[in-house]
């Protein structure tokens, strides 16, 4: 059994580190993908999970598939194929750390996905389906990320989705709006940015969590809120949190690590969304949210994600 099965993108993240005179950076190589920097917070905190994914048979495709191997990620739902190259990200940084994207995506290997290539017998077993929009940009993907929503759902698959936007992915910012409230329909657990919201809807992250509540079915509405930490709502109880106070040299996979974060305390609690107290959606949120934050202060997704004892230690601090 698995805890938690993902589909959707892995790639590299070329990151900015330094420029020369003329302007041109120079790039360190990072193992990248939303899903996959979720799937590994979840693996570092004790979940069993499994990856559903293309990427292409060139050195860094094989380089990503031990990368996963070693996050202890399930890796015989991932596909090589010599027909398409490793989709690649190239980040730059602001001042605070903040992040500008550039994709070689056309097309990257994660968009050619087919429902039929998919290993279901992952999803079978498994208690968490995750799926976000990047999968949801270009066929043949689209279609298989829904195929395979529809077949978790069927199966009673508890179902997370985070929107992770990214605007120069999208030929149309209207598809890109319509494809989001899709997957906030089929999502009994989101997390999403107040960025977000605020593209959906144009509010802040209370009345967005309300009407993800109310609006889309959610049972748990999770907003982040970078520095300002997170928002947290099931329509019982809702808490904000900050996370520890740091210096961000990195924000790049932040939300992927809070949001795998979180889940990997809904398992731990074992109740459903819906039904937590107040205290126990402030442990979710305070342990995301000093996850995500101290992510921050090193390089990449995958490889800032920081350990149990030092995500409890710092929780200890806060106090």
């Amino acid at each position: 059994m698995f805890d938690v099965v993902a589909l959707g993108e892995l790639l590299i993240d070329f990151a900015a580190r330094e420029t020369d005179g003329d302007g041109y950076p120079t790039m360190a190589a990072h193992p990248g993908g939303a899903p996959c920097n979720f799937l590994a917070a979840l693996s570092k905190y004790g979940a069993k999970t499994a990856f559903l994914g293309k990427v292409g048979e060139d050195a860094f495709g094989r380089l990503l598939q031990g990368t996963l191997e070693q996050a202890g990620i399930e890796t015989r739902g991932l596909l090589l194929d010599p027909g398409v190259f490793t989709t690649l990200a190239f980040v730059t940084f602001d001042q605070g750390g903040e992040r500008s994207f550039s994709f070689a995506r056309k097309p990257g290997a994660d968009t050619q996905l087919r429902f039929e290539e998919l290993d279901l017998s992952l999803l079978d077993q498994a208690k968490v389906f995750h799926f976000g929009t990047l999968s949801l940009t270009d066929e043949p993907v689209r279609t298989a990320t829904r195929k395979a929503v529809a077949y978790a759902r069927e199966r009673g698959k508890r179902i997370t989705f985070d929107p992770n936007l990214r605007k120069p992915l999208w030929p149309d910012l209207e598809q890109a709006r319509q494809e989001i409230l899709w997957g906030l329909s089929q999502a009994d657990v989101v997390k999403i940015s107040d960025d977000e919201v605020d593209f959906l809807w144009g509010c802040g992250p209370e009345e967005g969590a309300s009407r993800l509540l109310e609006e889309h079915g959610v049972s748990l509405a999770m907003v982040t809120r970078g520095p300002e930490g997170c928002y947290l709502s099931n329509g019982k109880a809702s808490v904000s949190v900050r996370g520890p106070k740091v210096t961000p040299v990195d924000t790049t996979g932040a939300g992927d690590i809070f949001g795998g974060s979180a889940v990997s305390r809904l398992l731990e609690l074992g109740r459903e969304p819906a039904q937590l107290e107040r205290e126990e959606l402030e442990y979710v949120a305070r342990f995301a949210a000093t996850a995500a934050s101290l992510s921050t202060q090193a390089p990449g997704g995958i490889p800032s994600i920081p350990d149990l004892e030092t995500v409890l230690e710092s929780m200890r601090e806060q106090r």
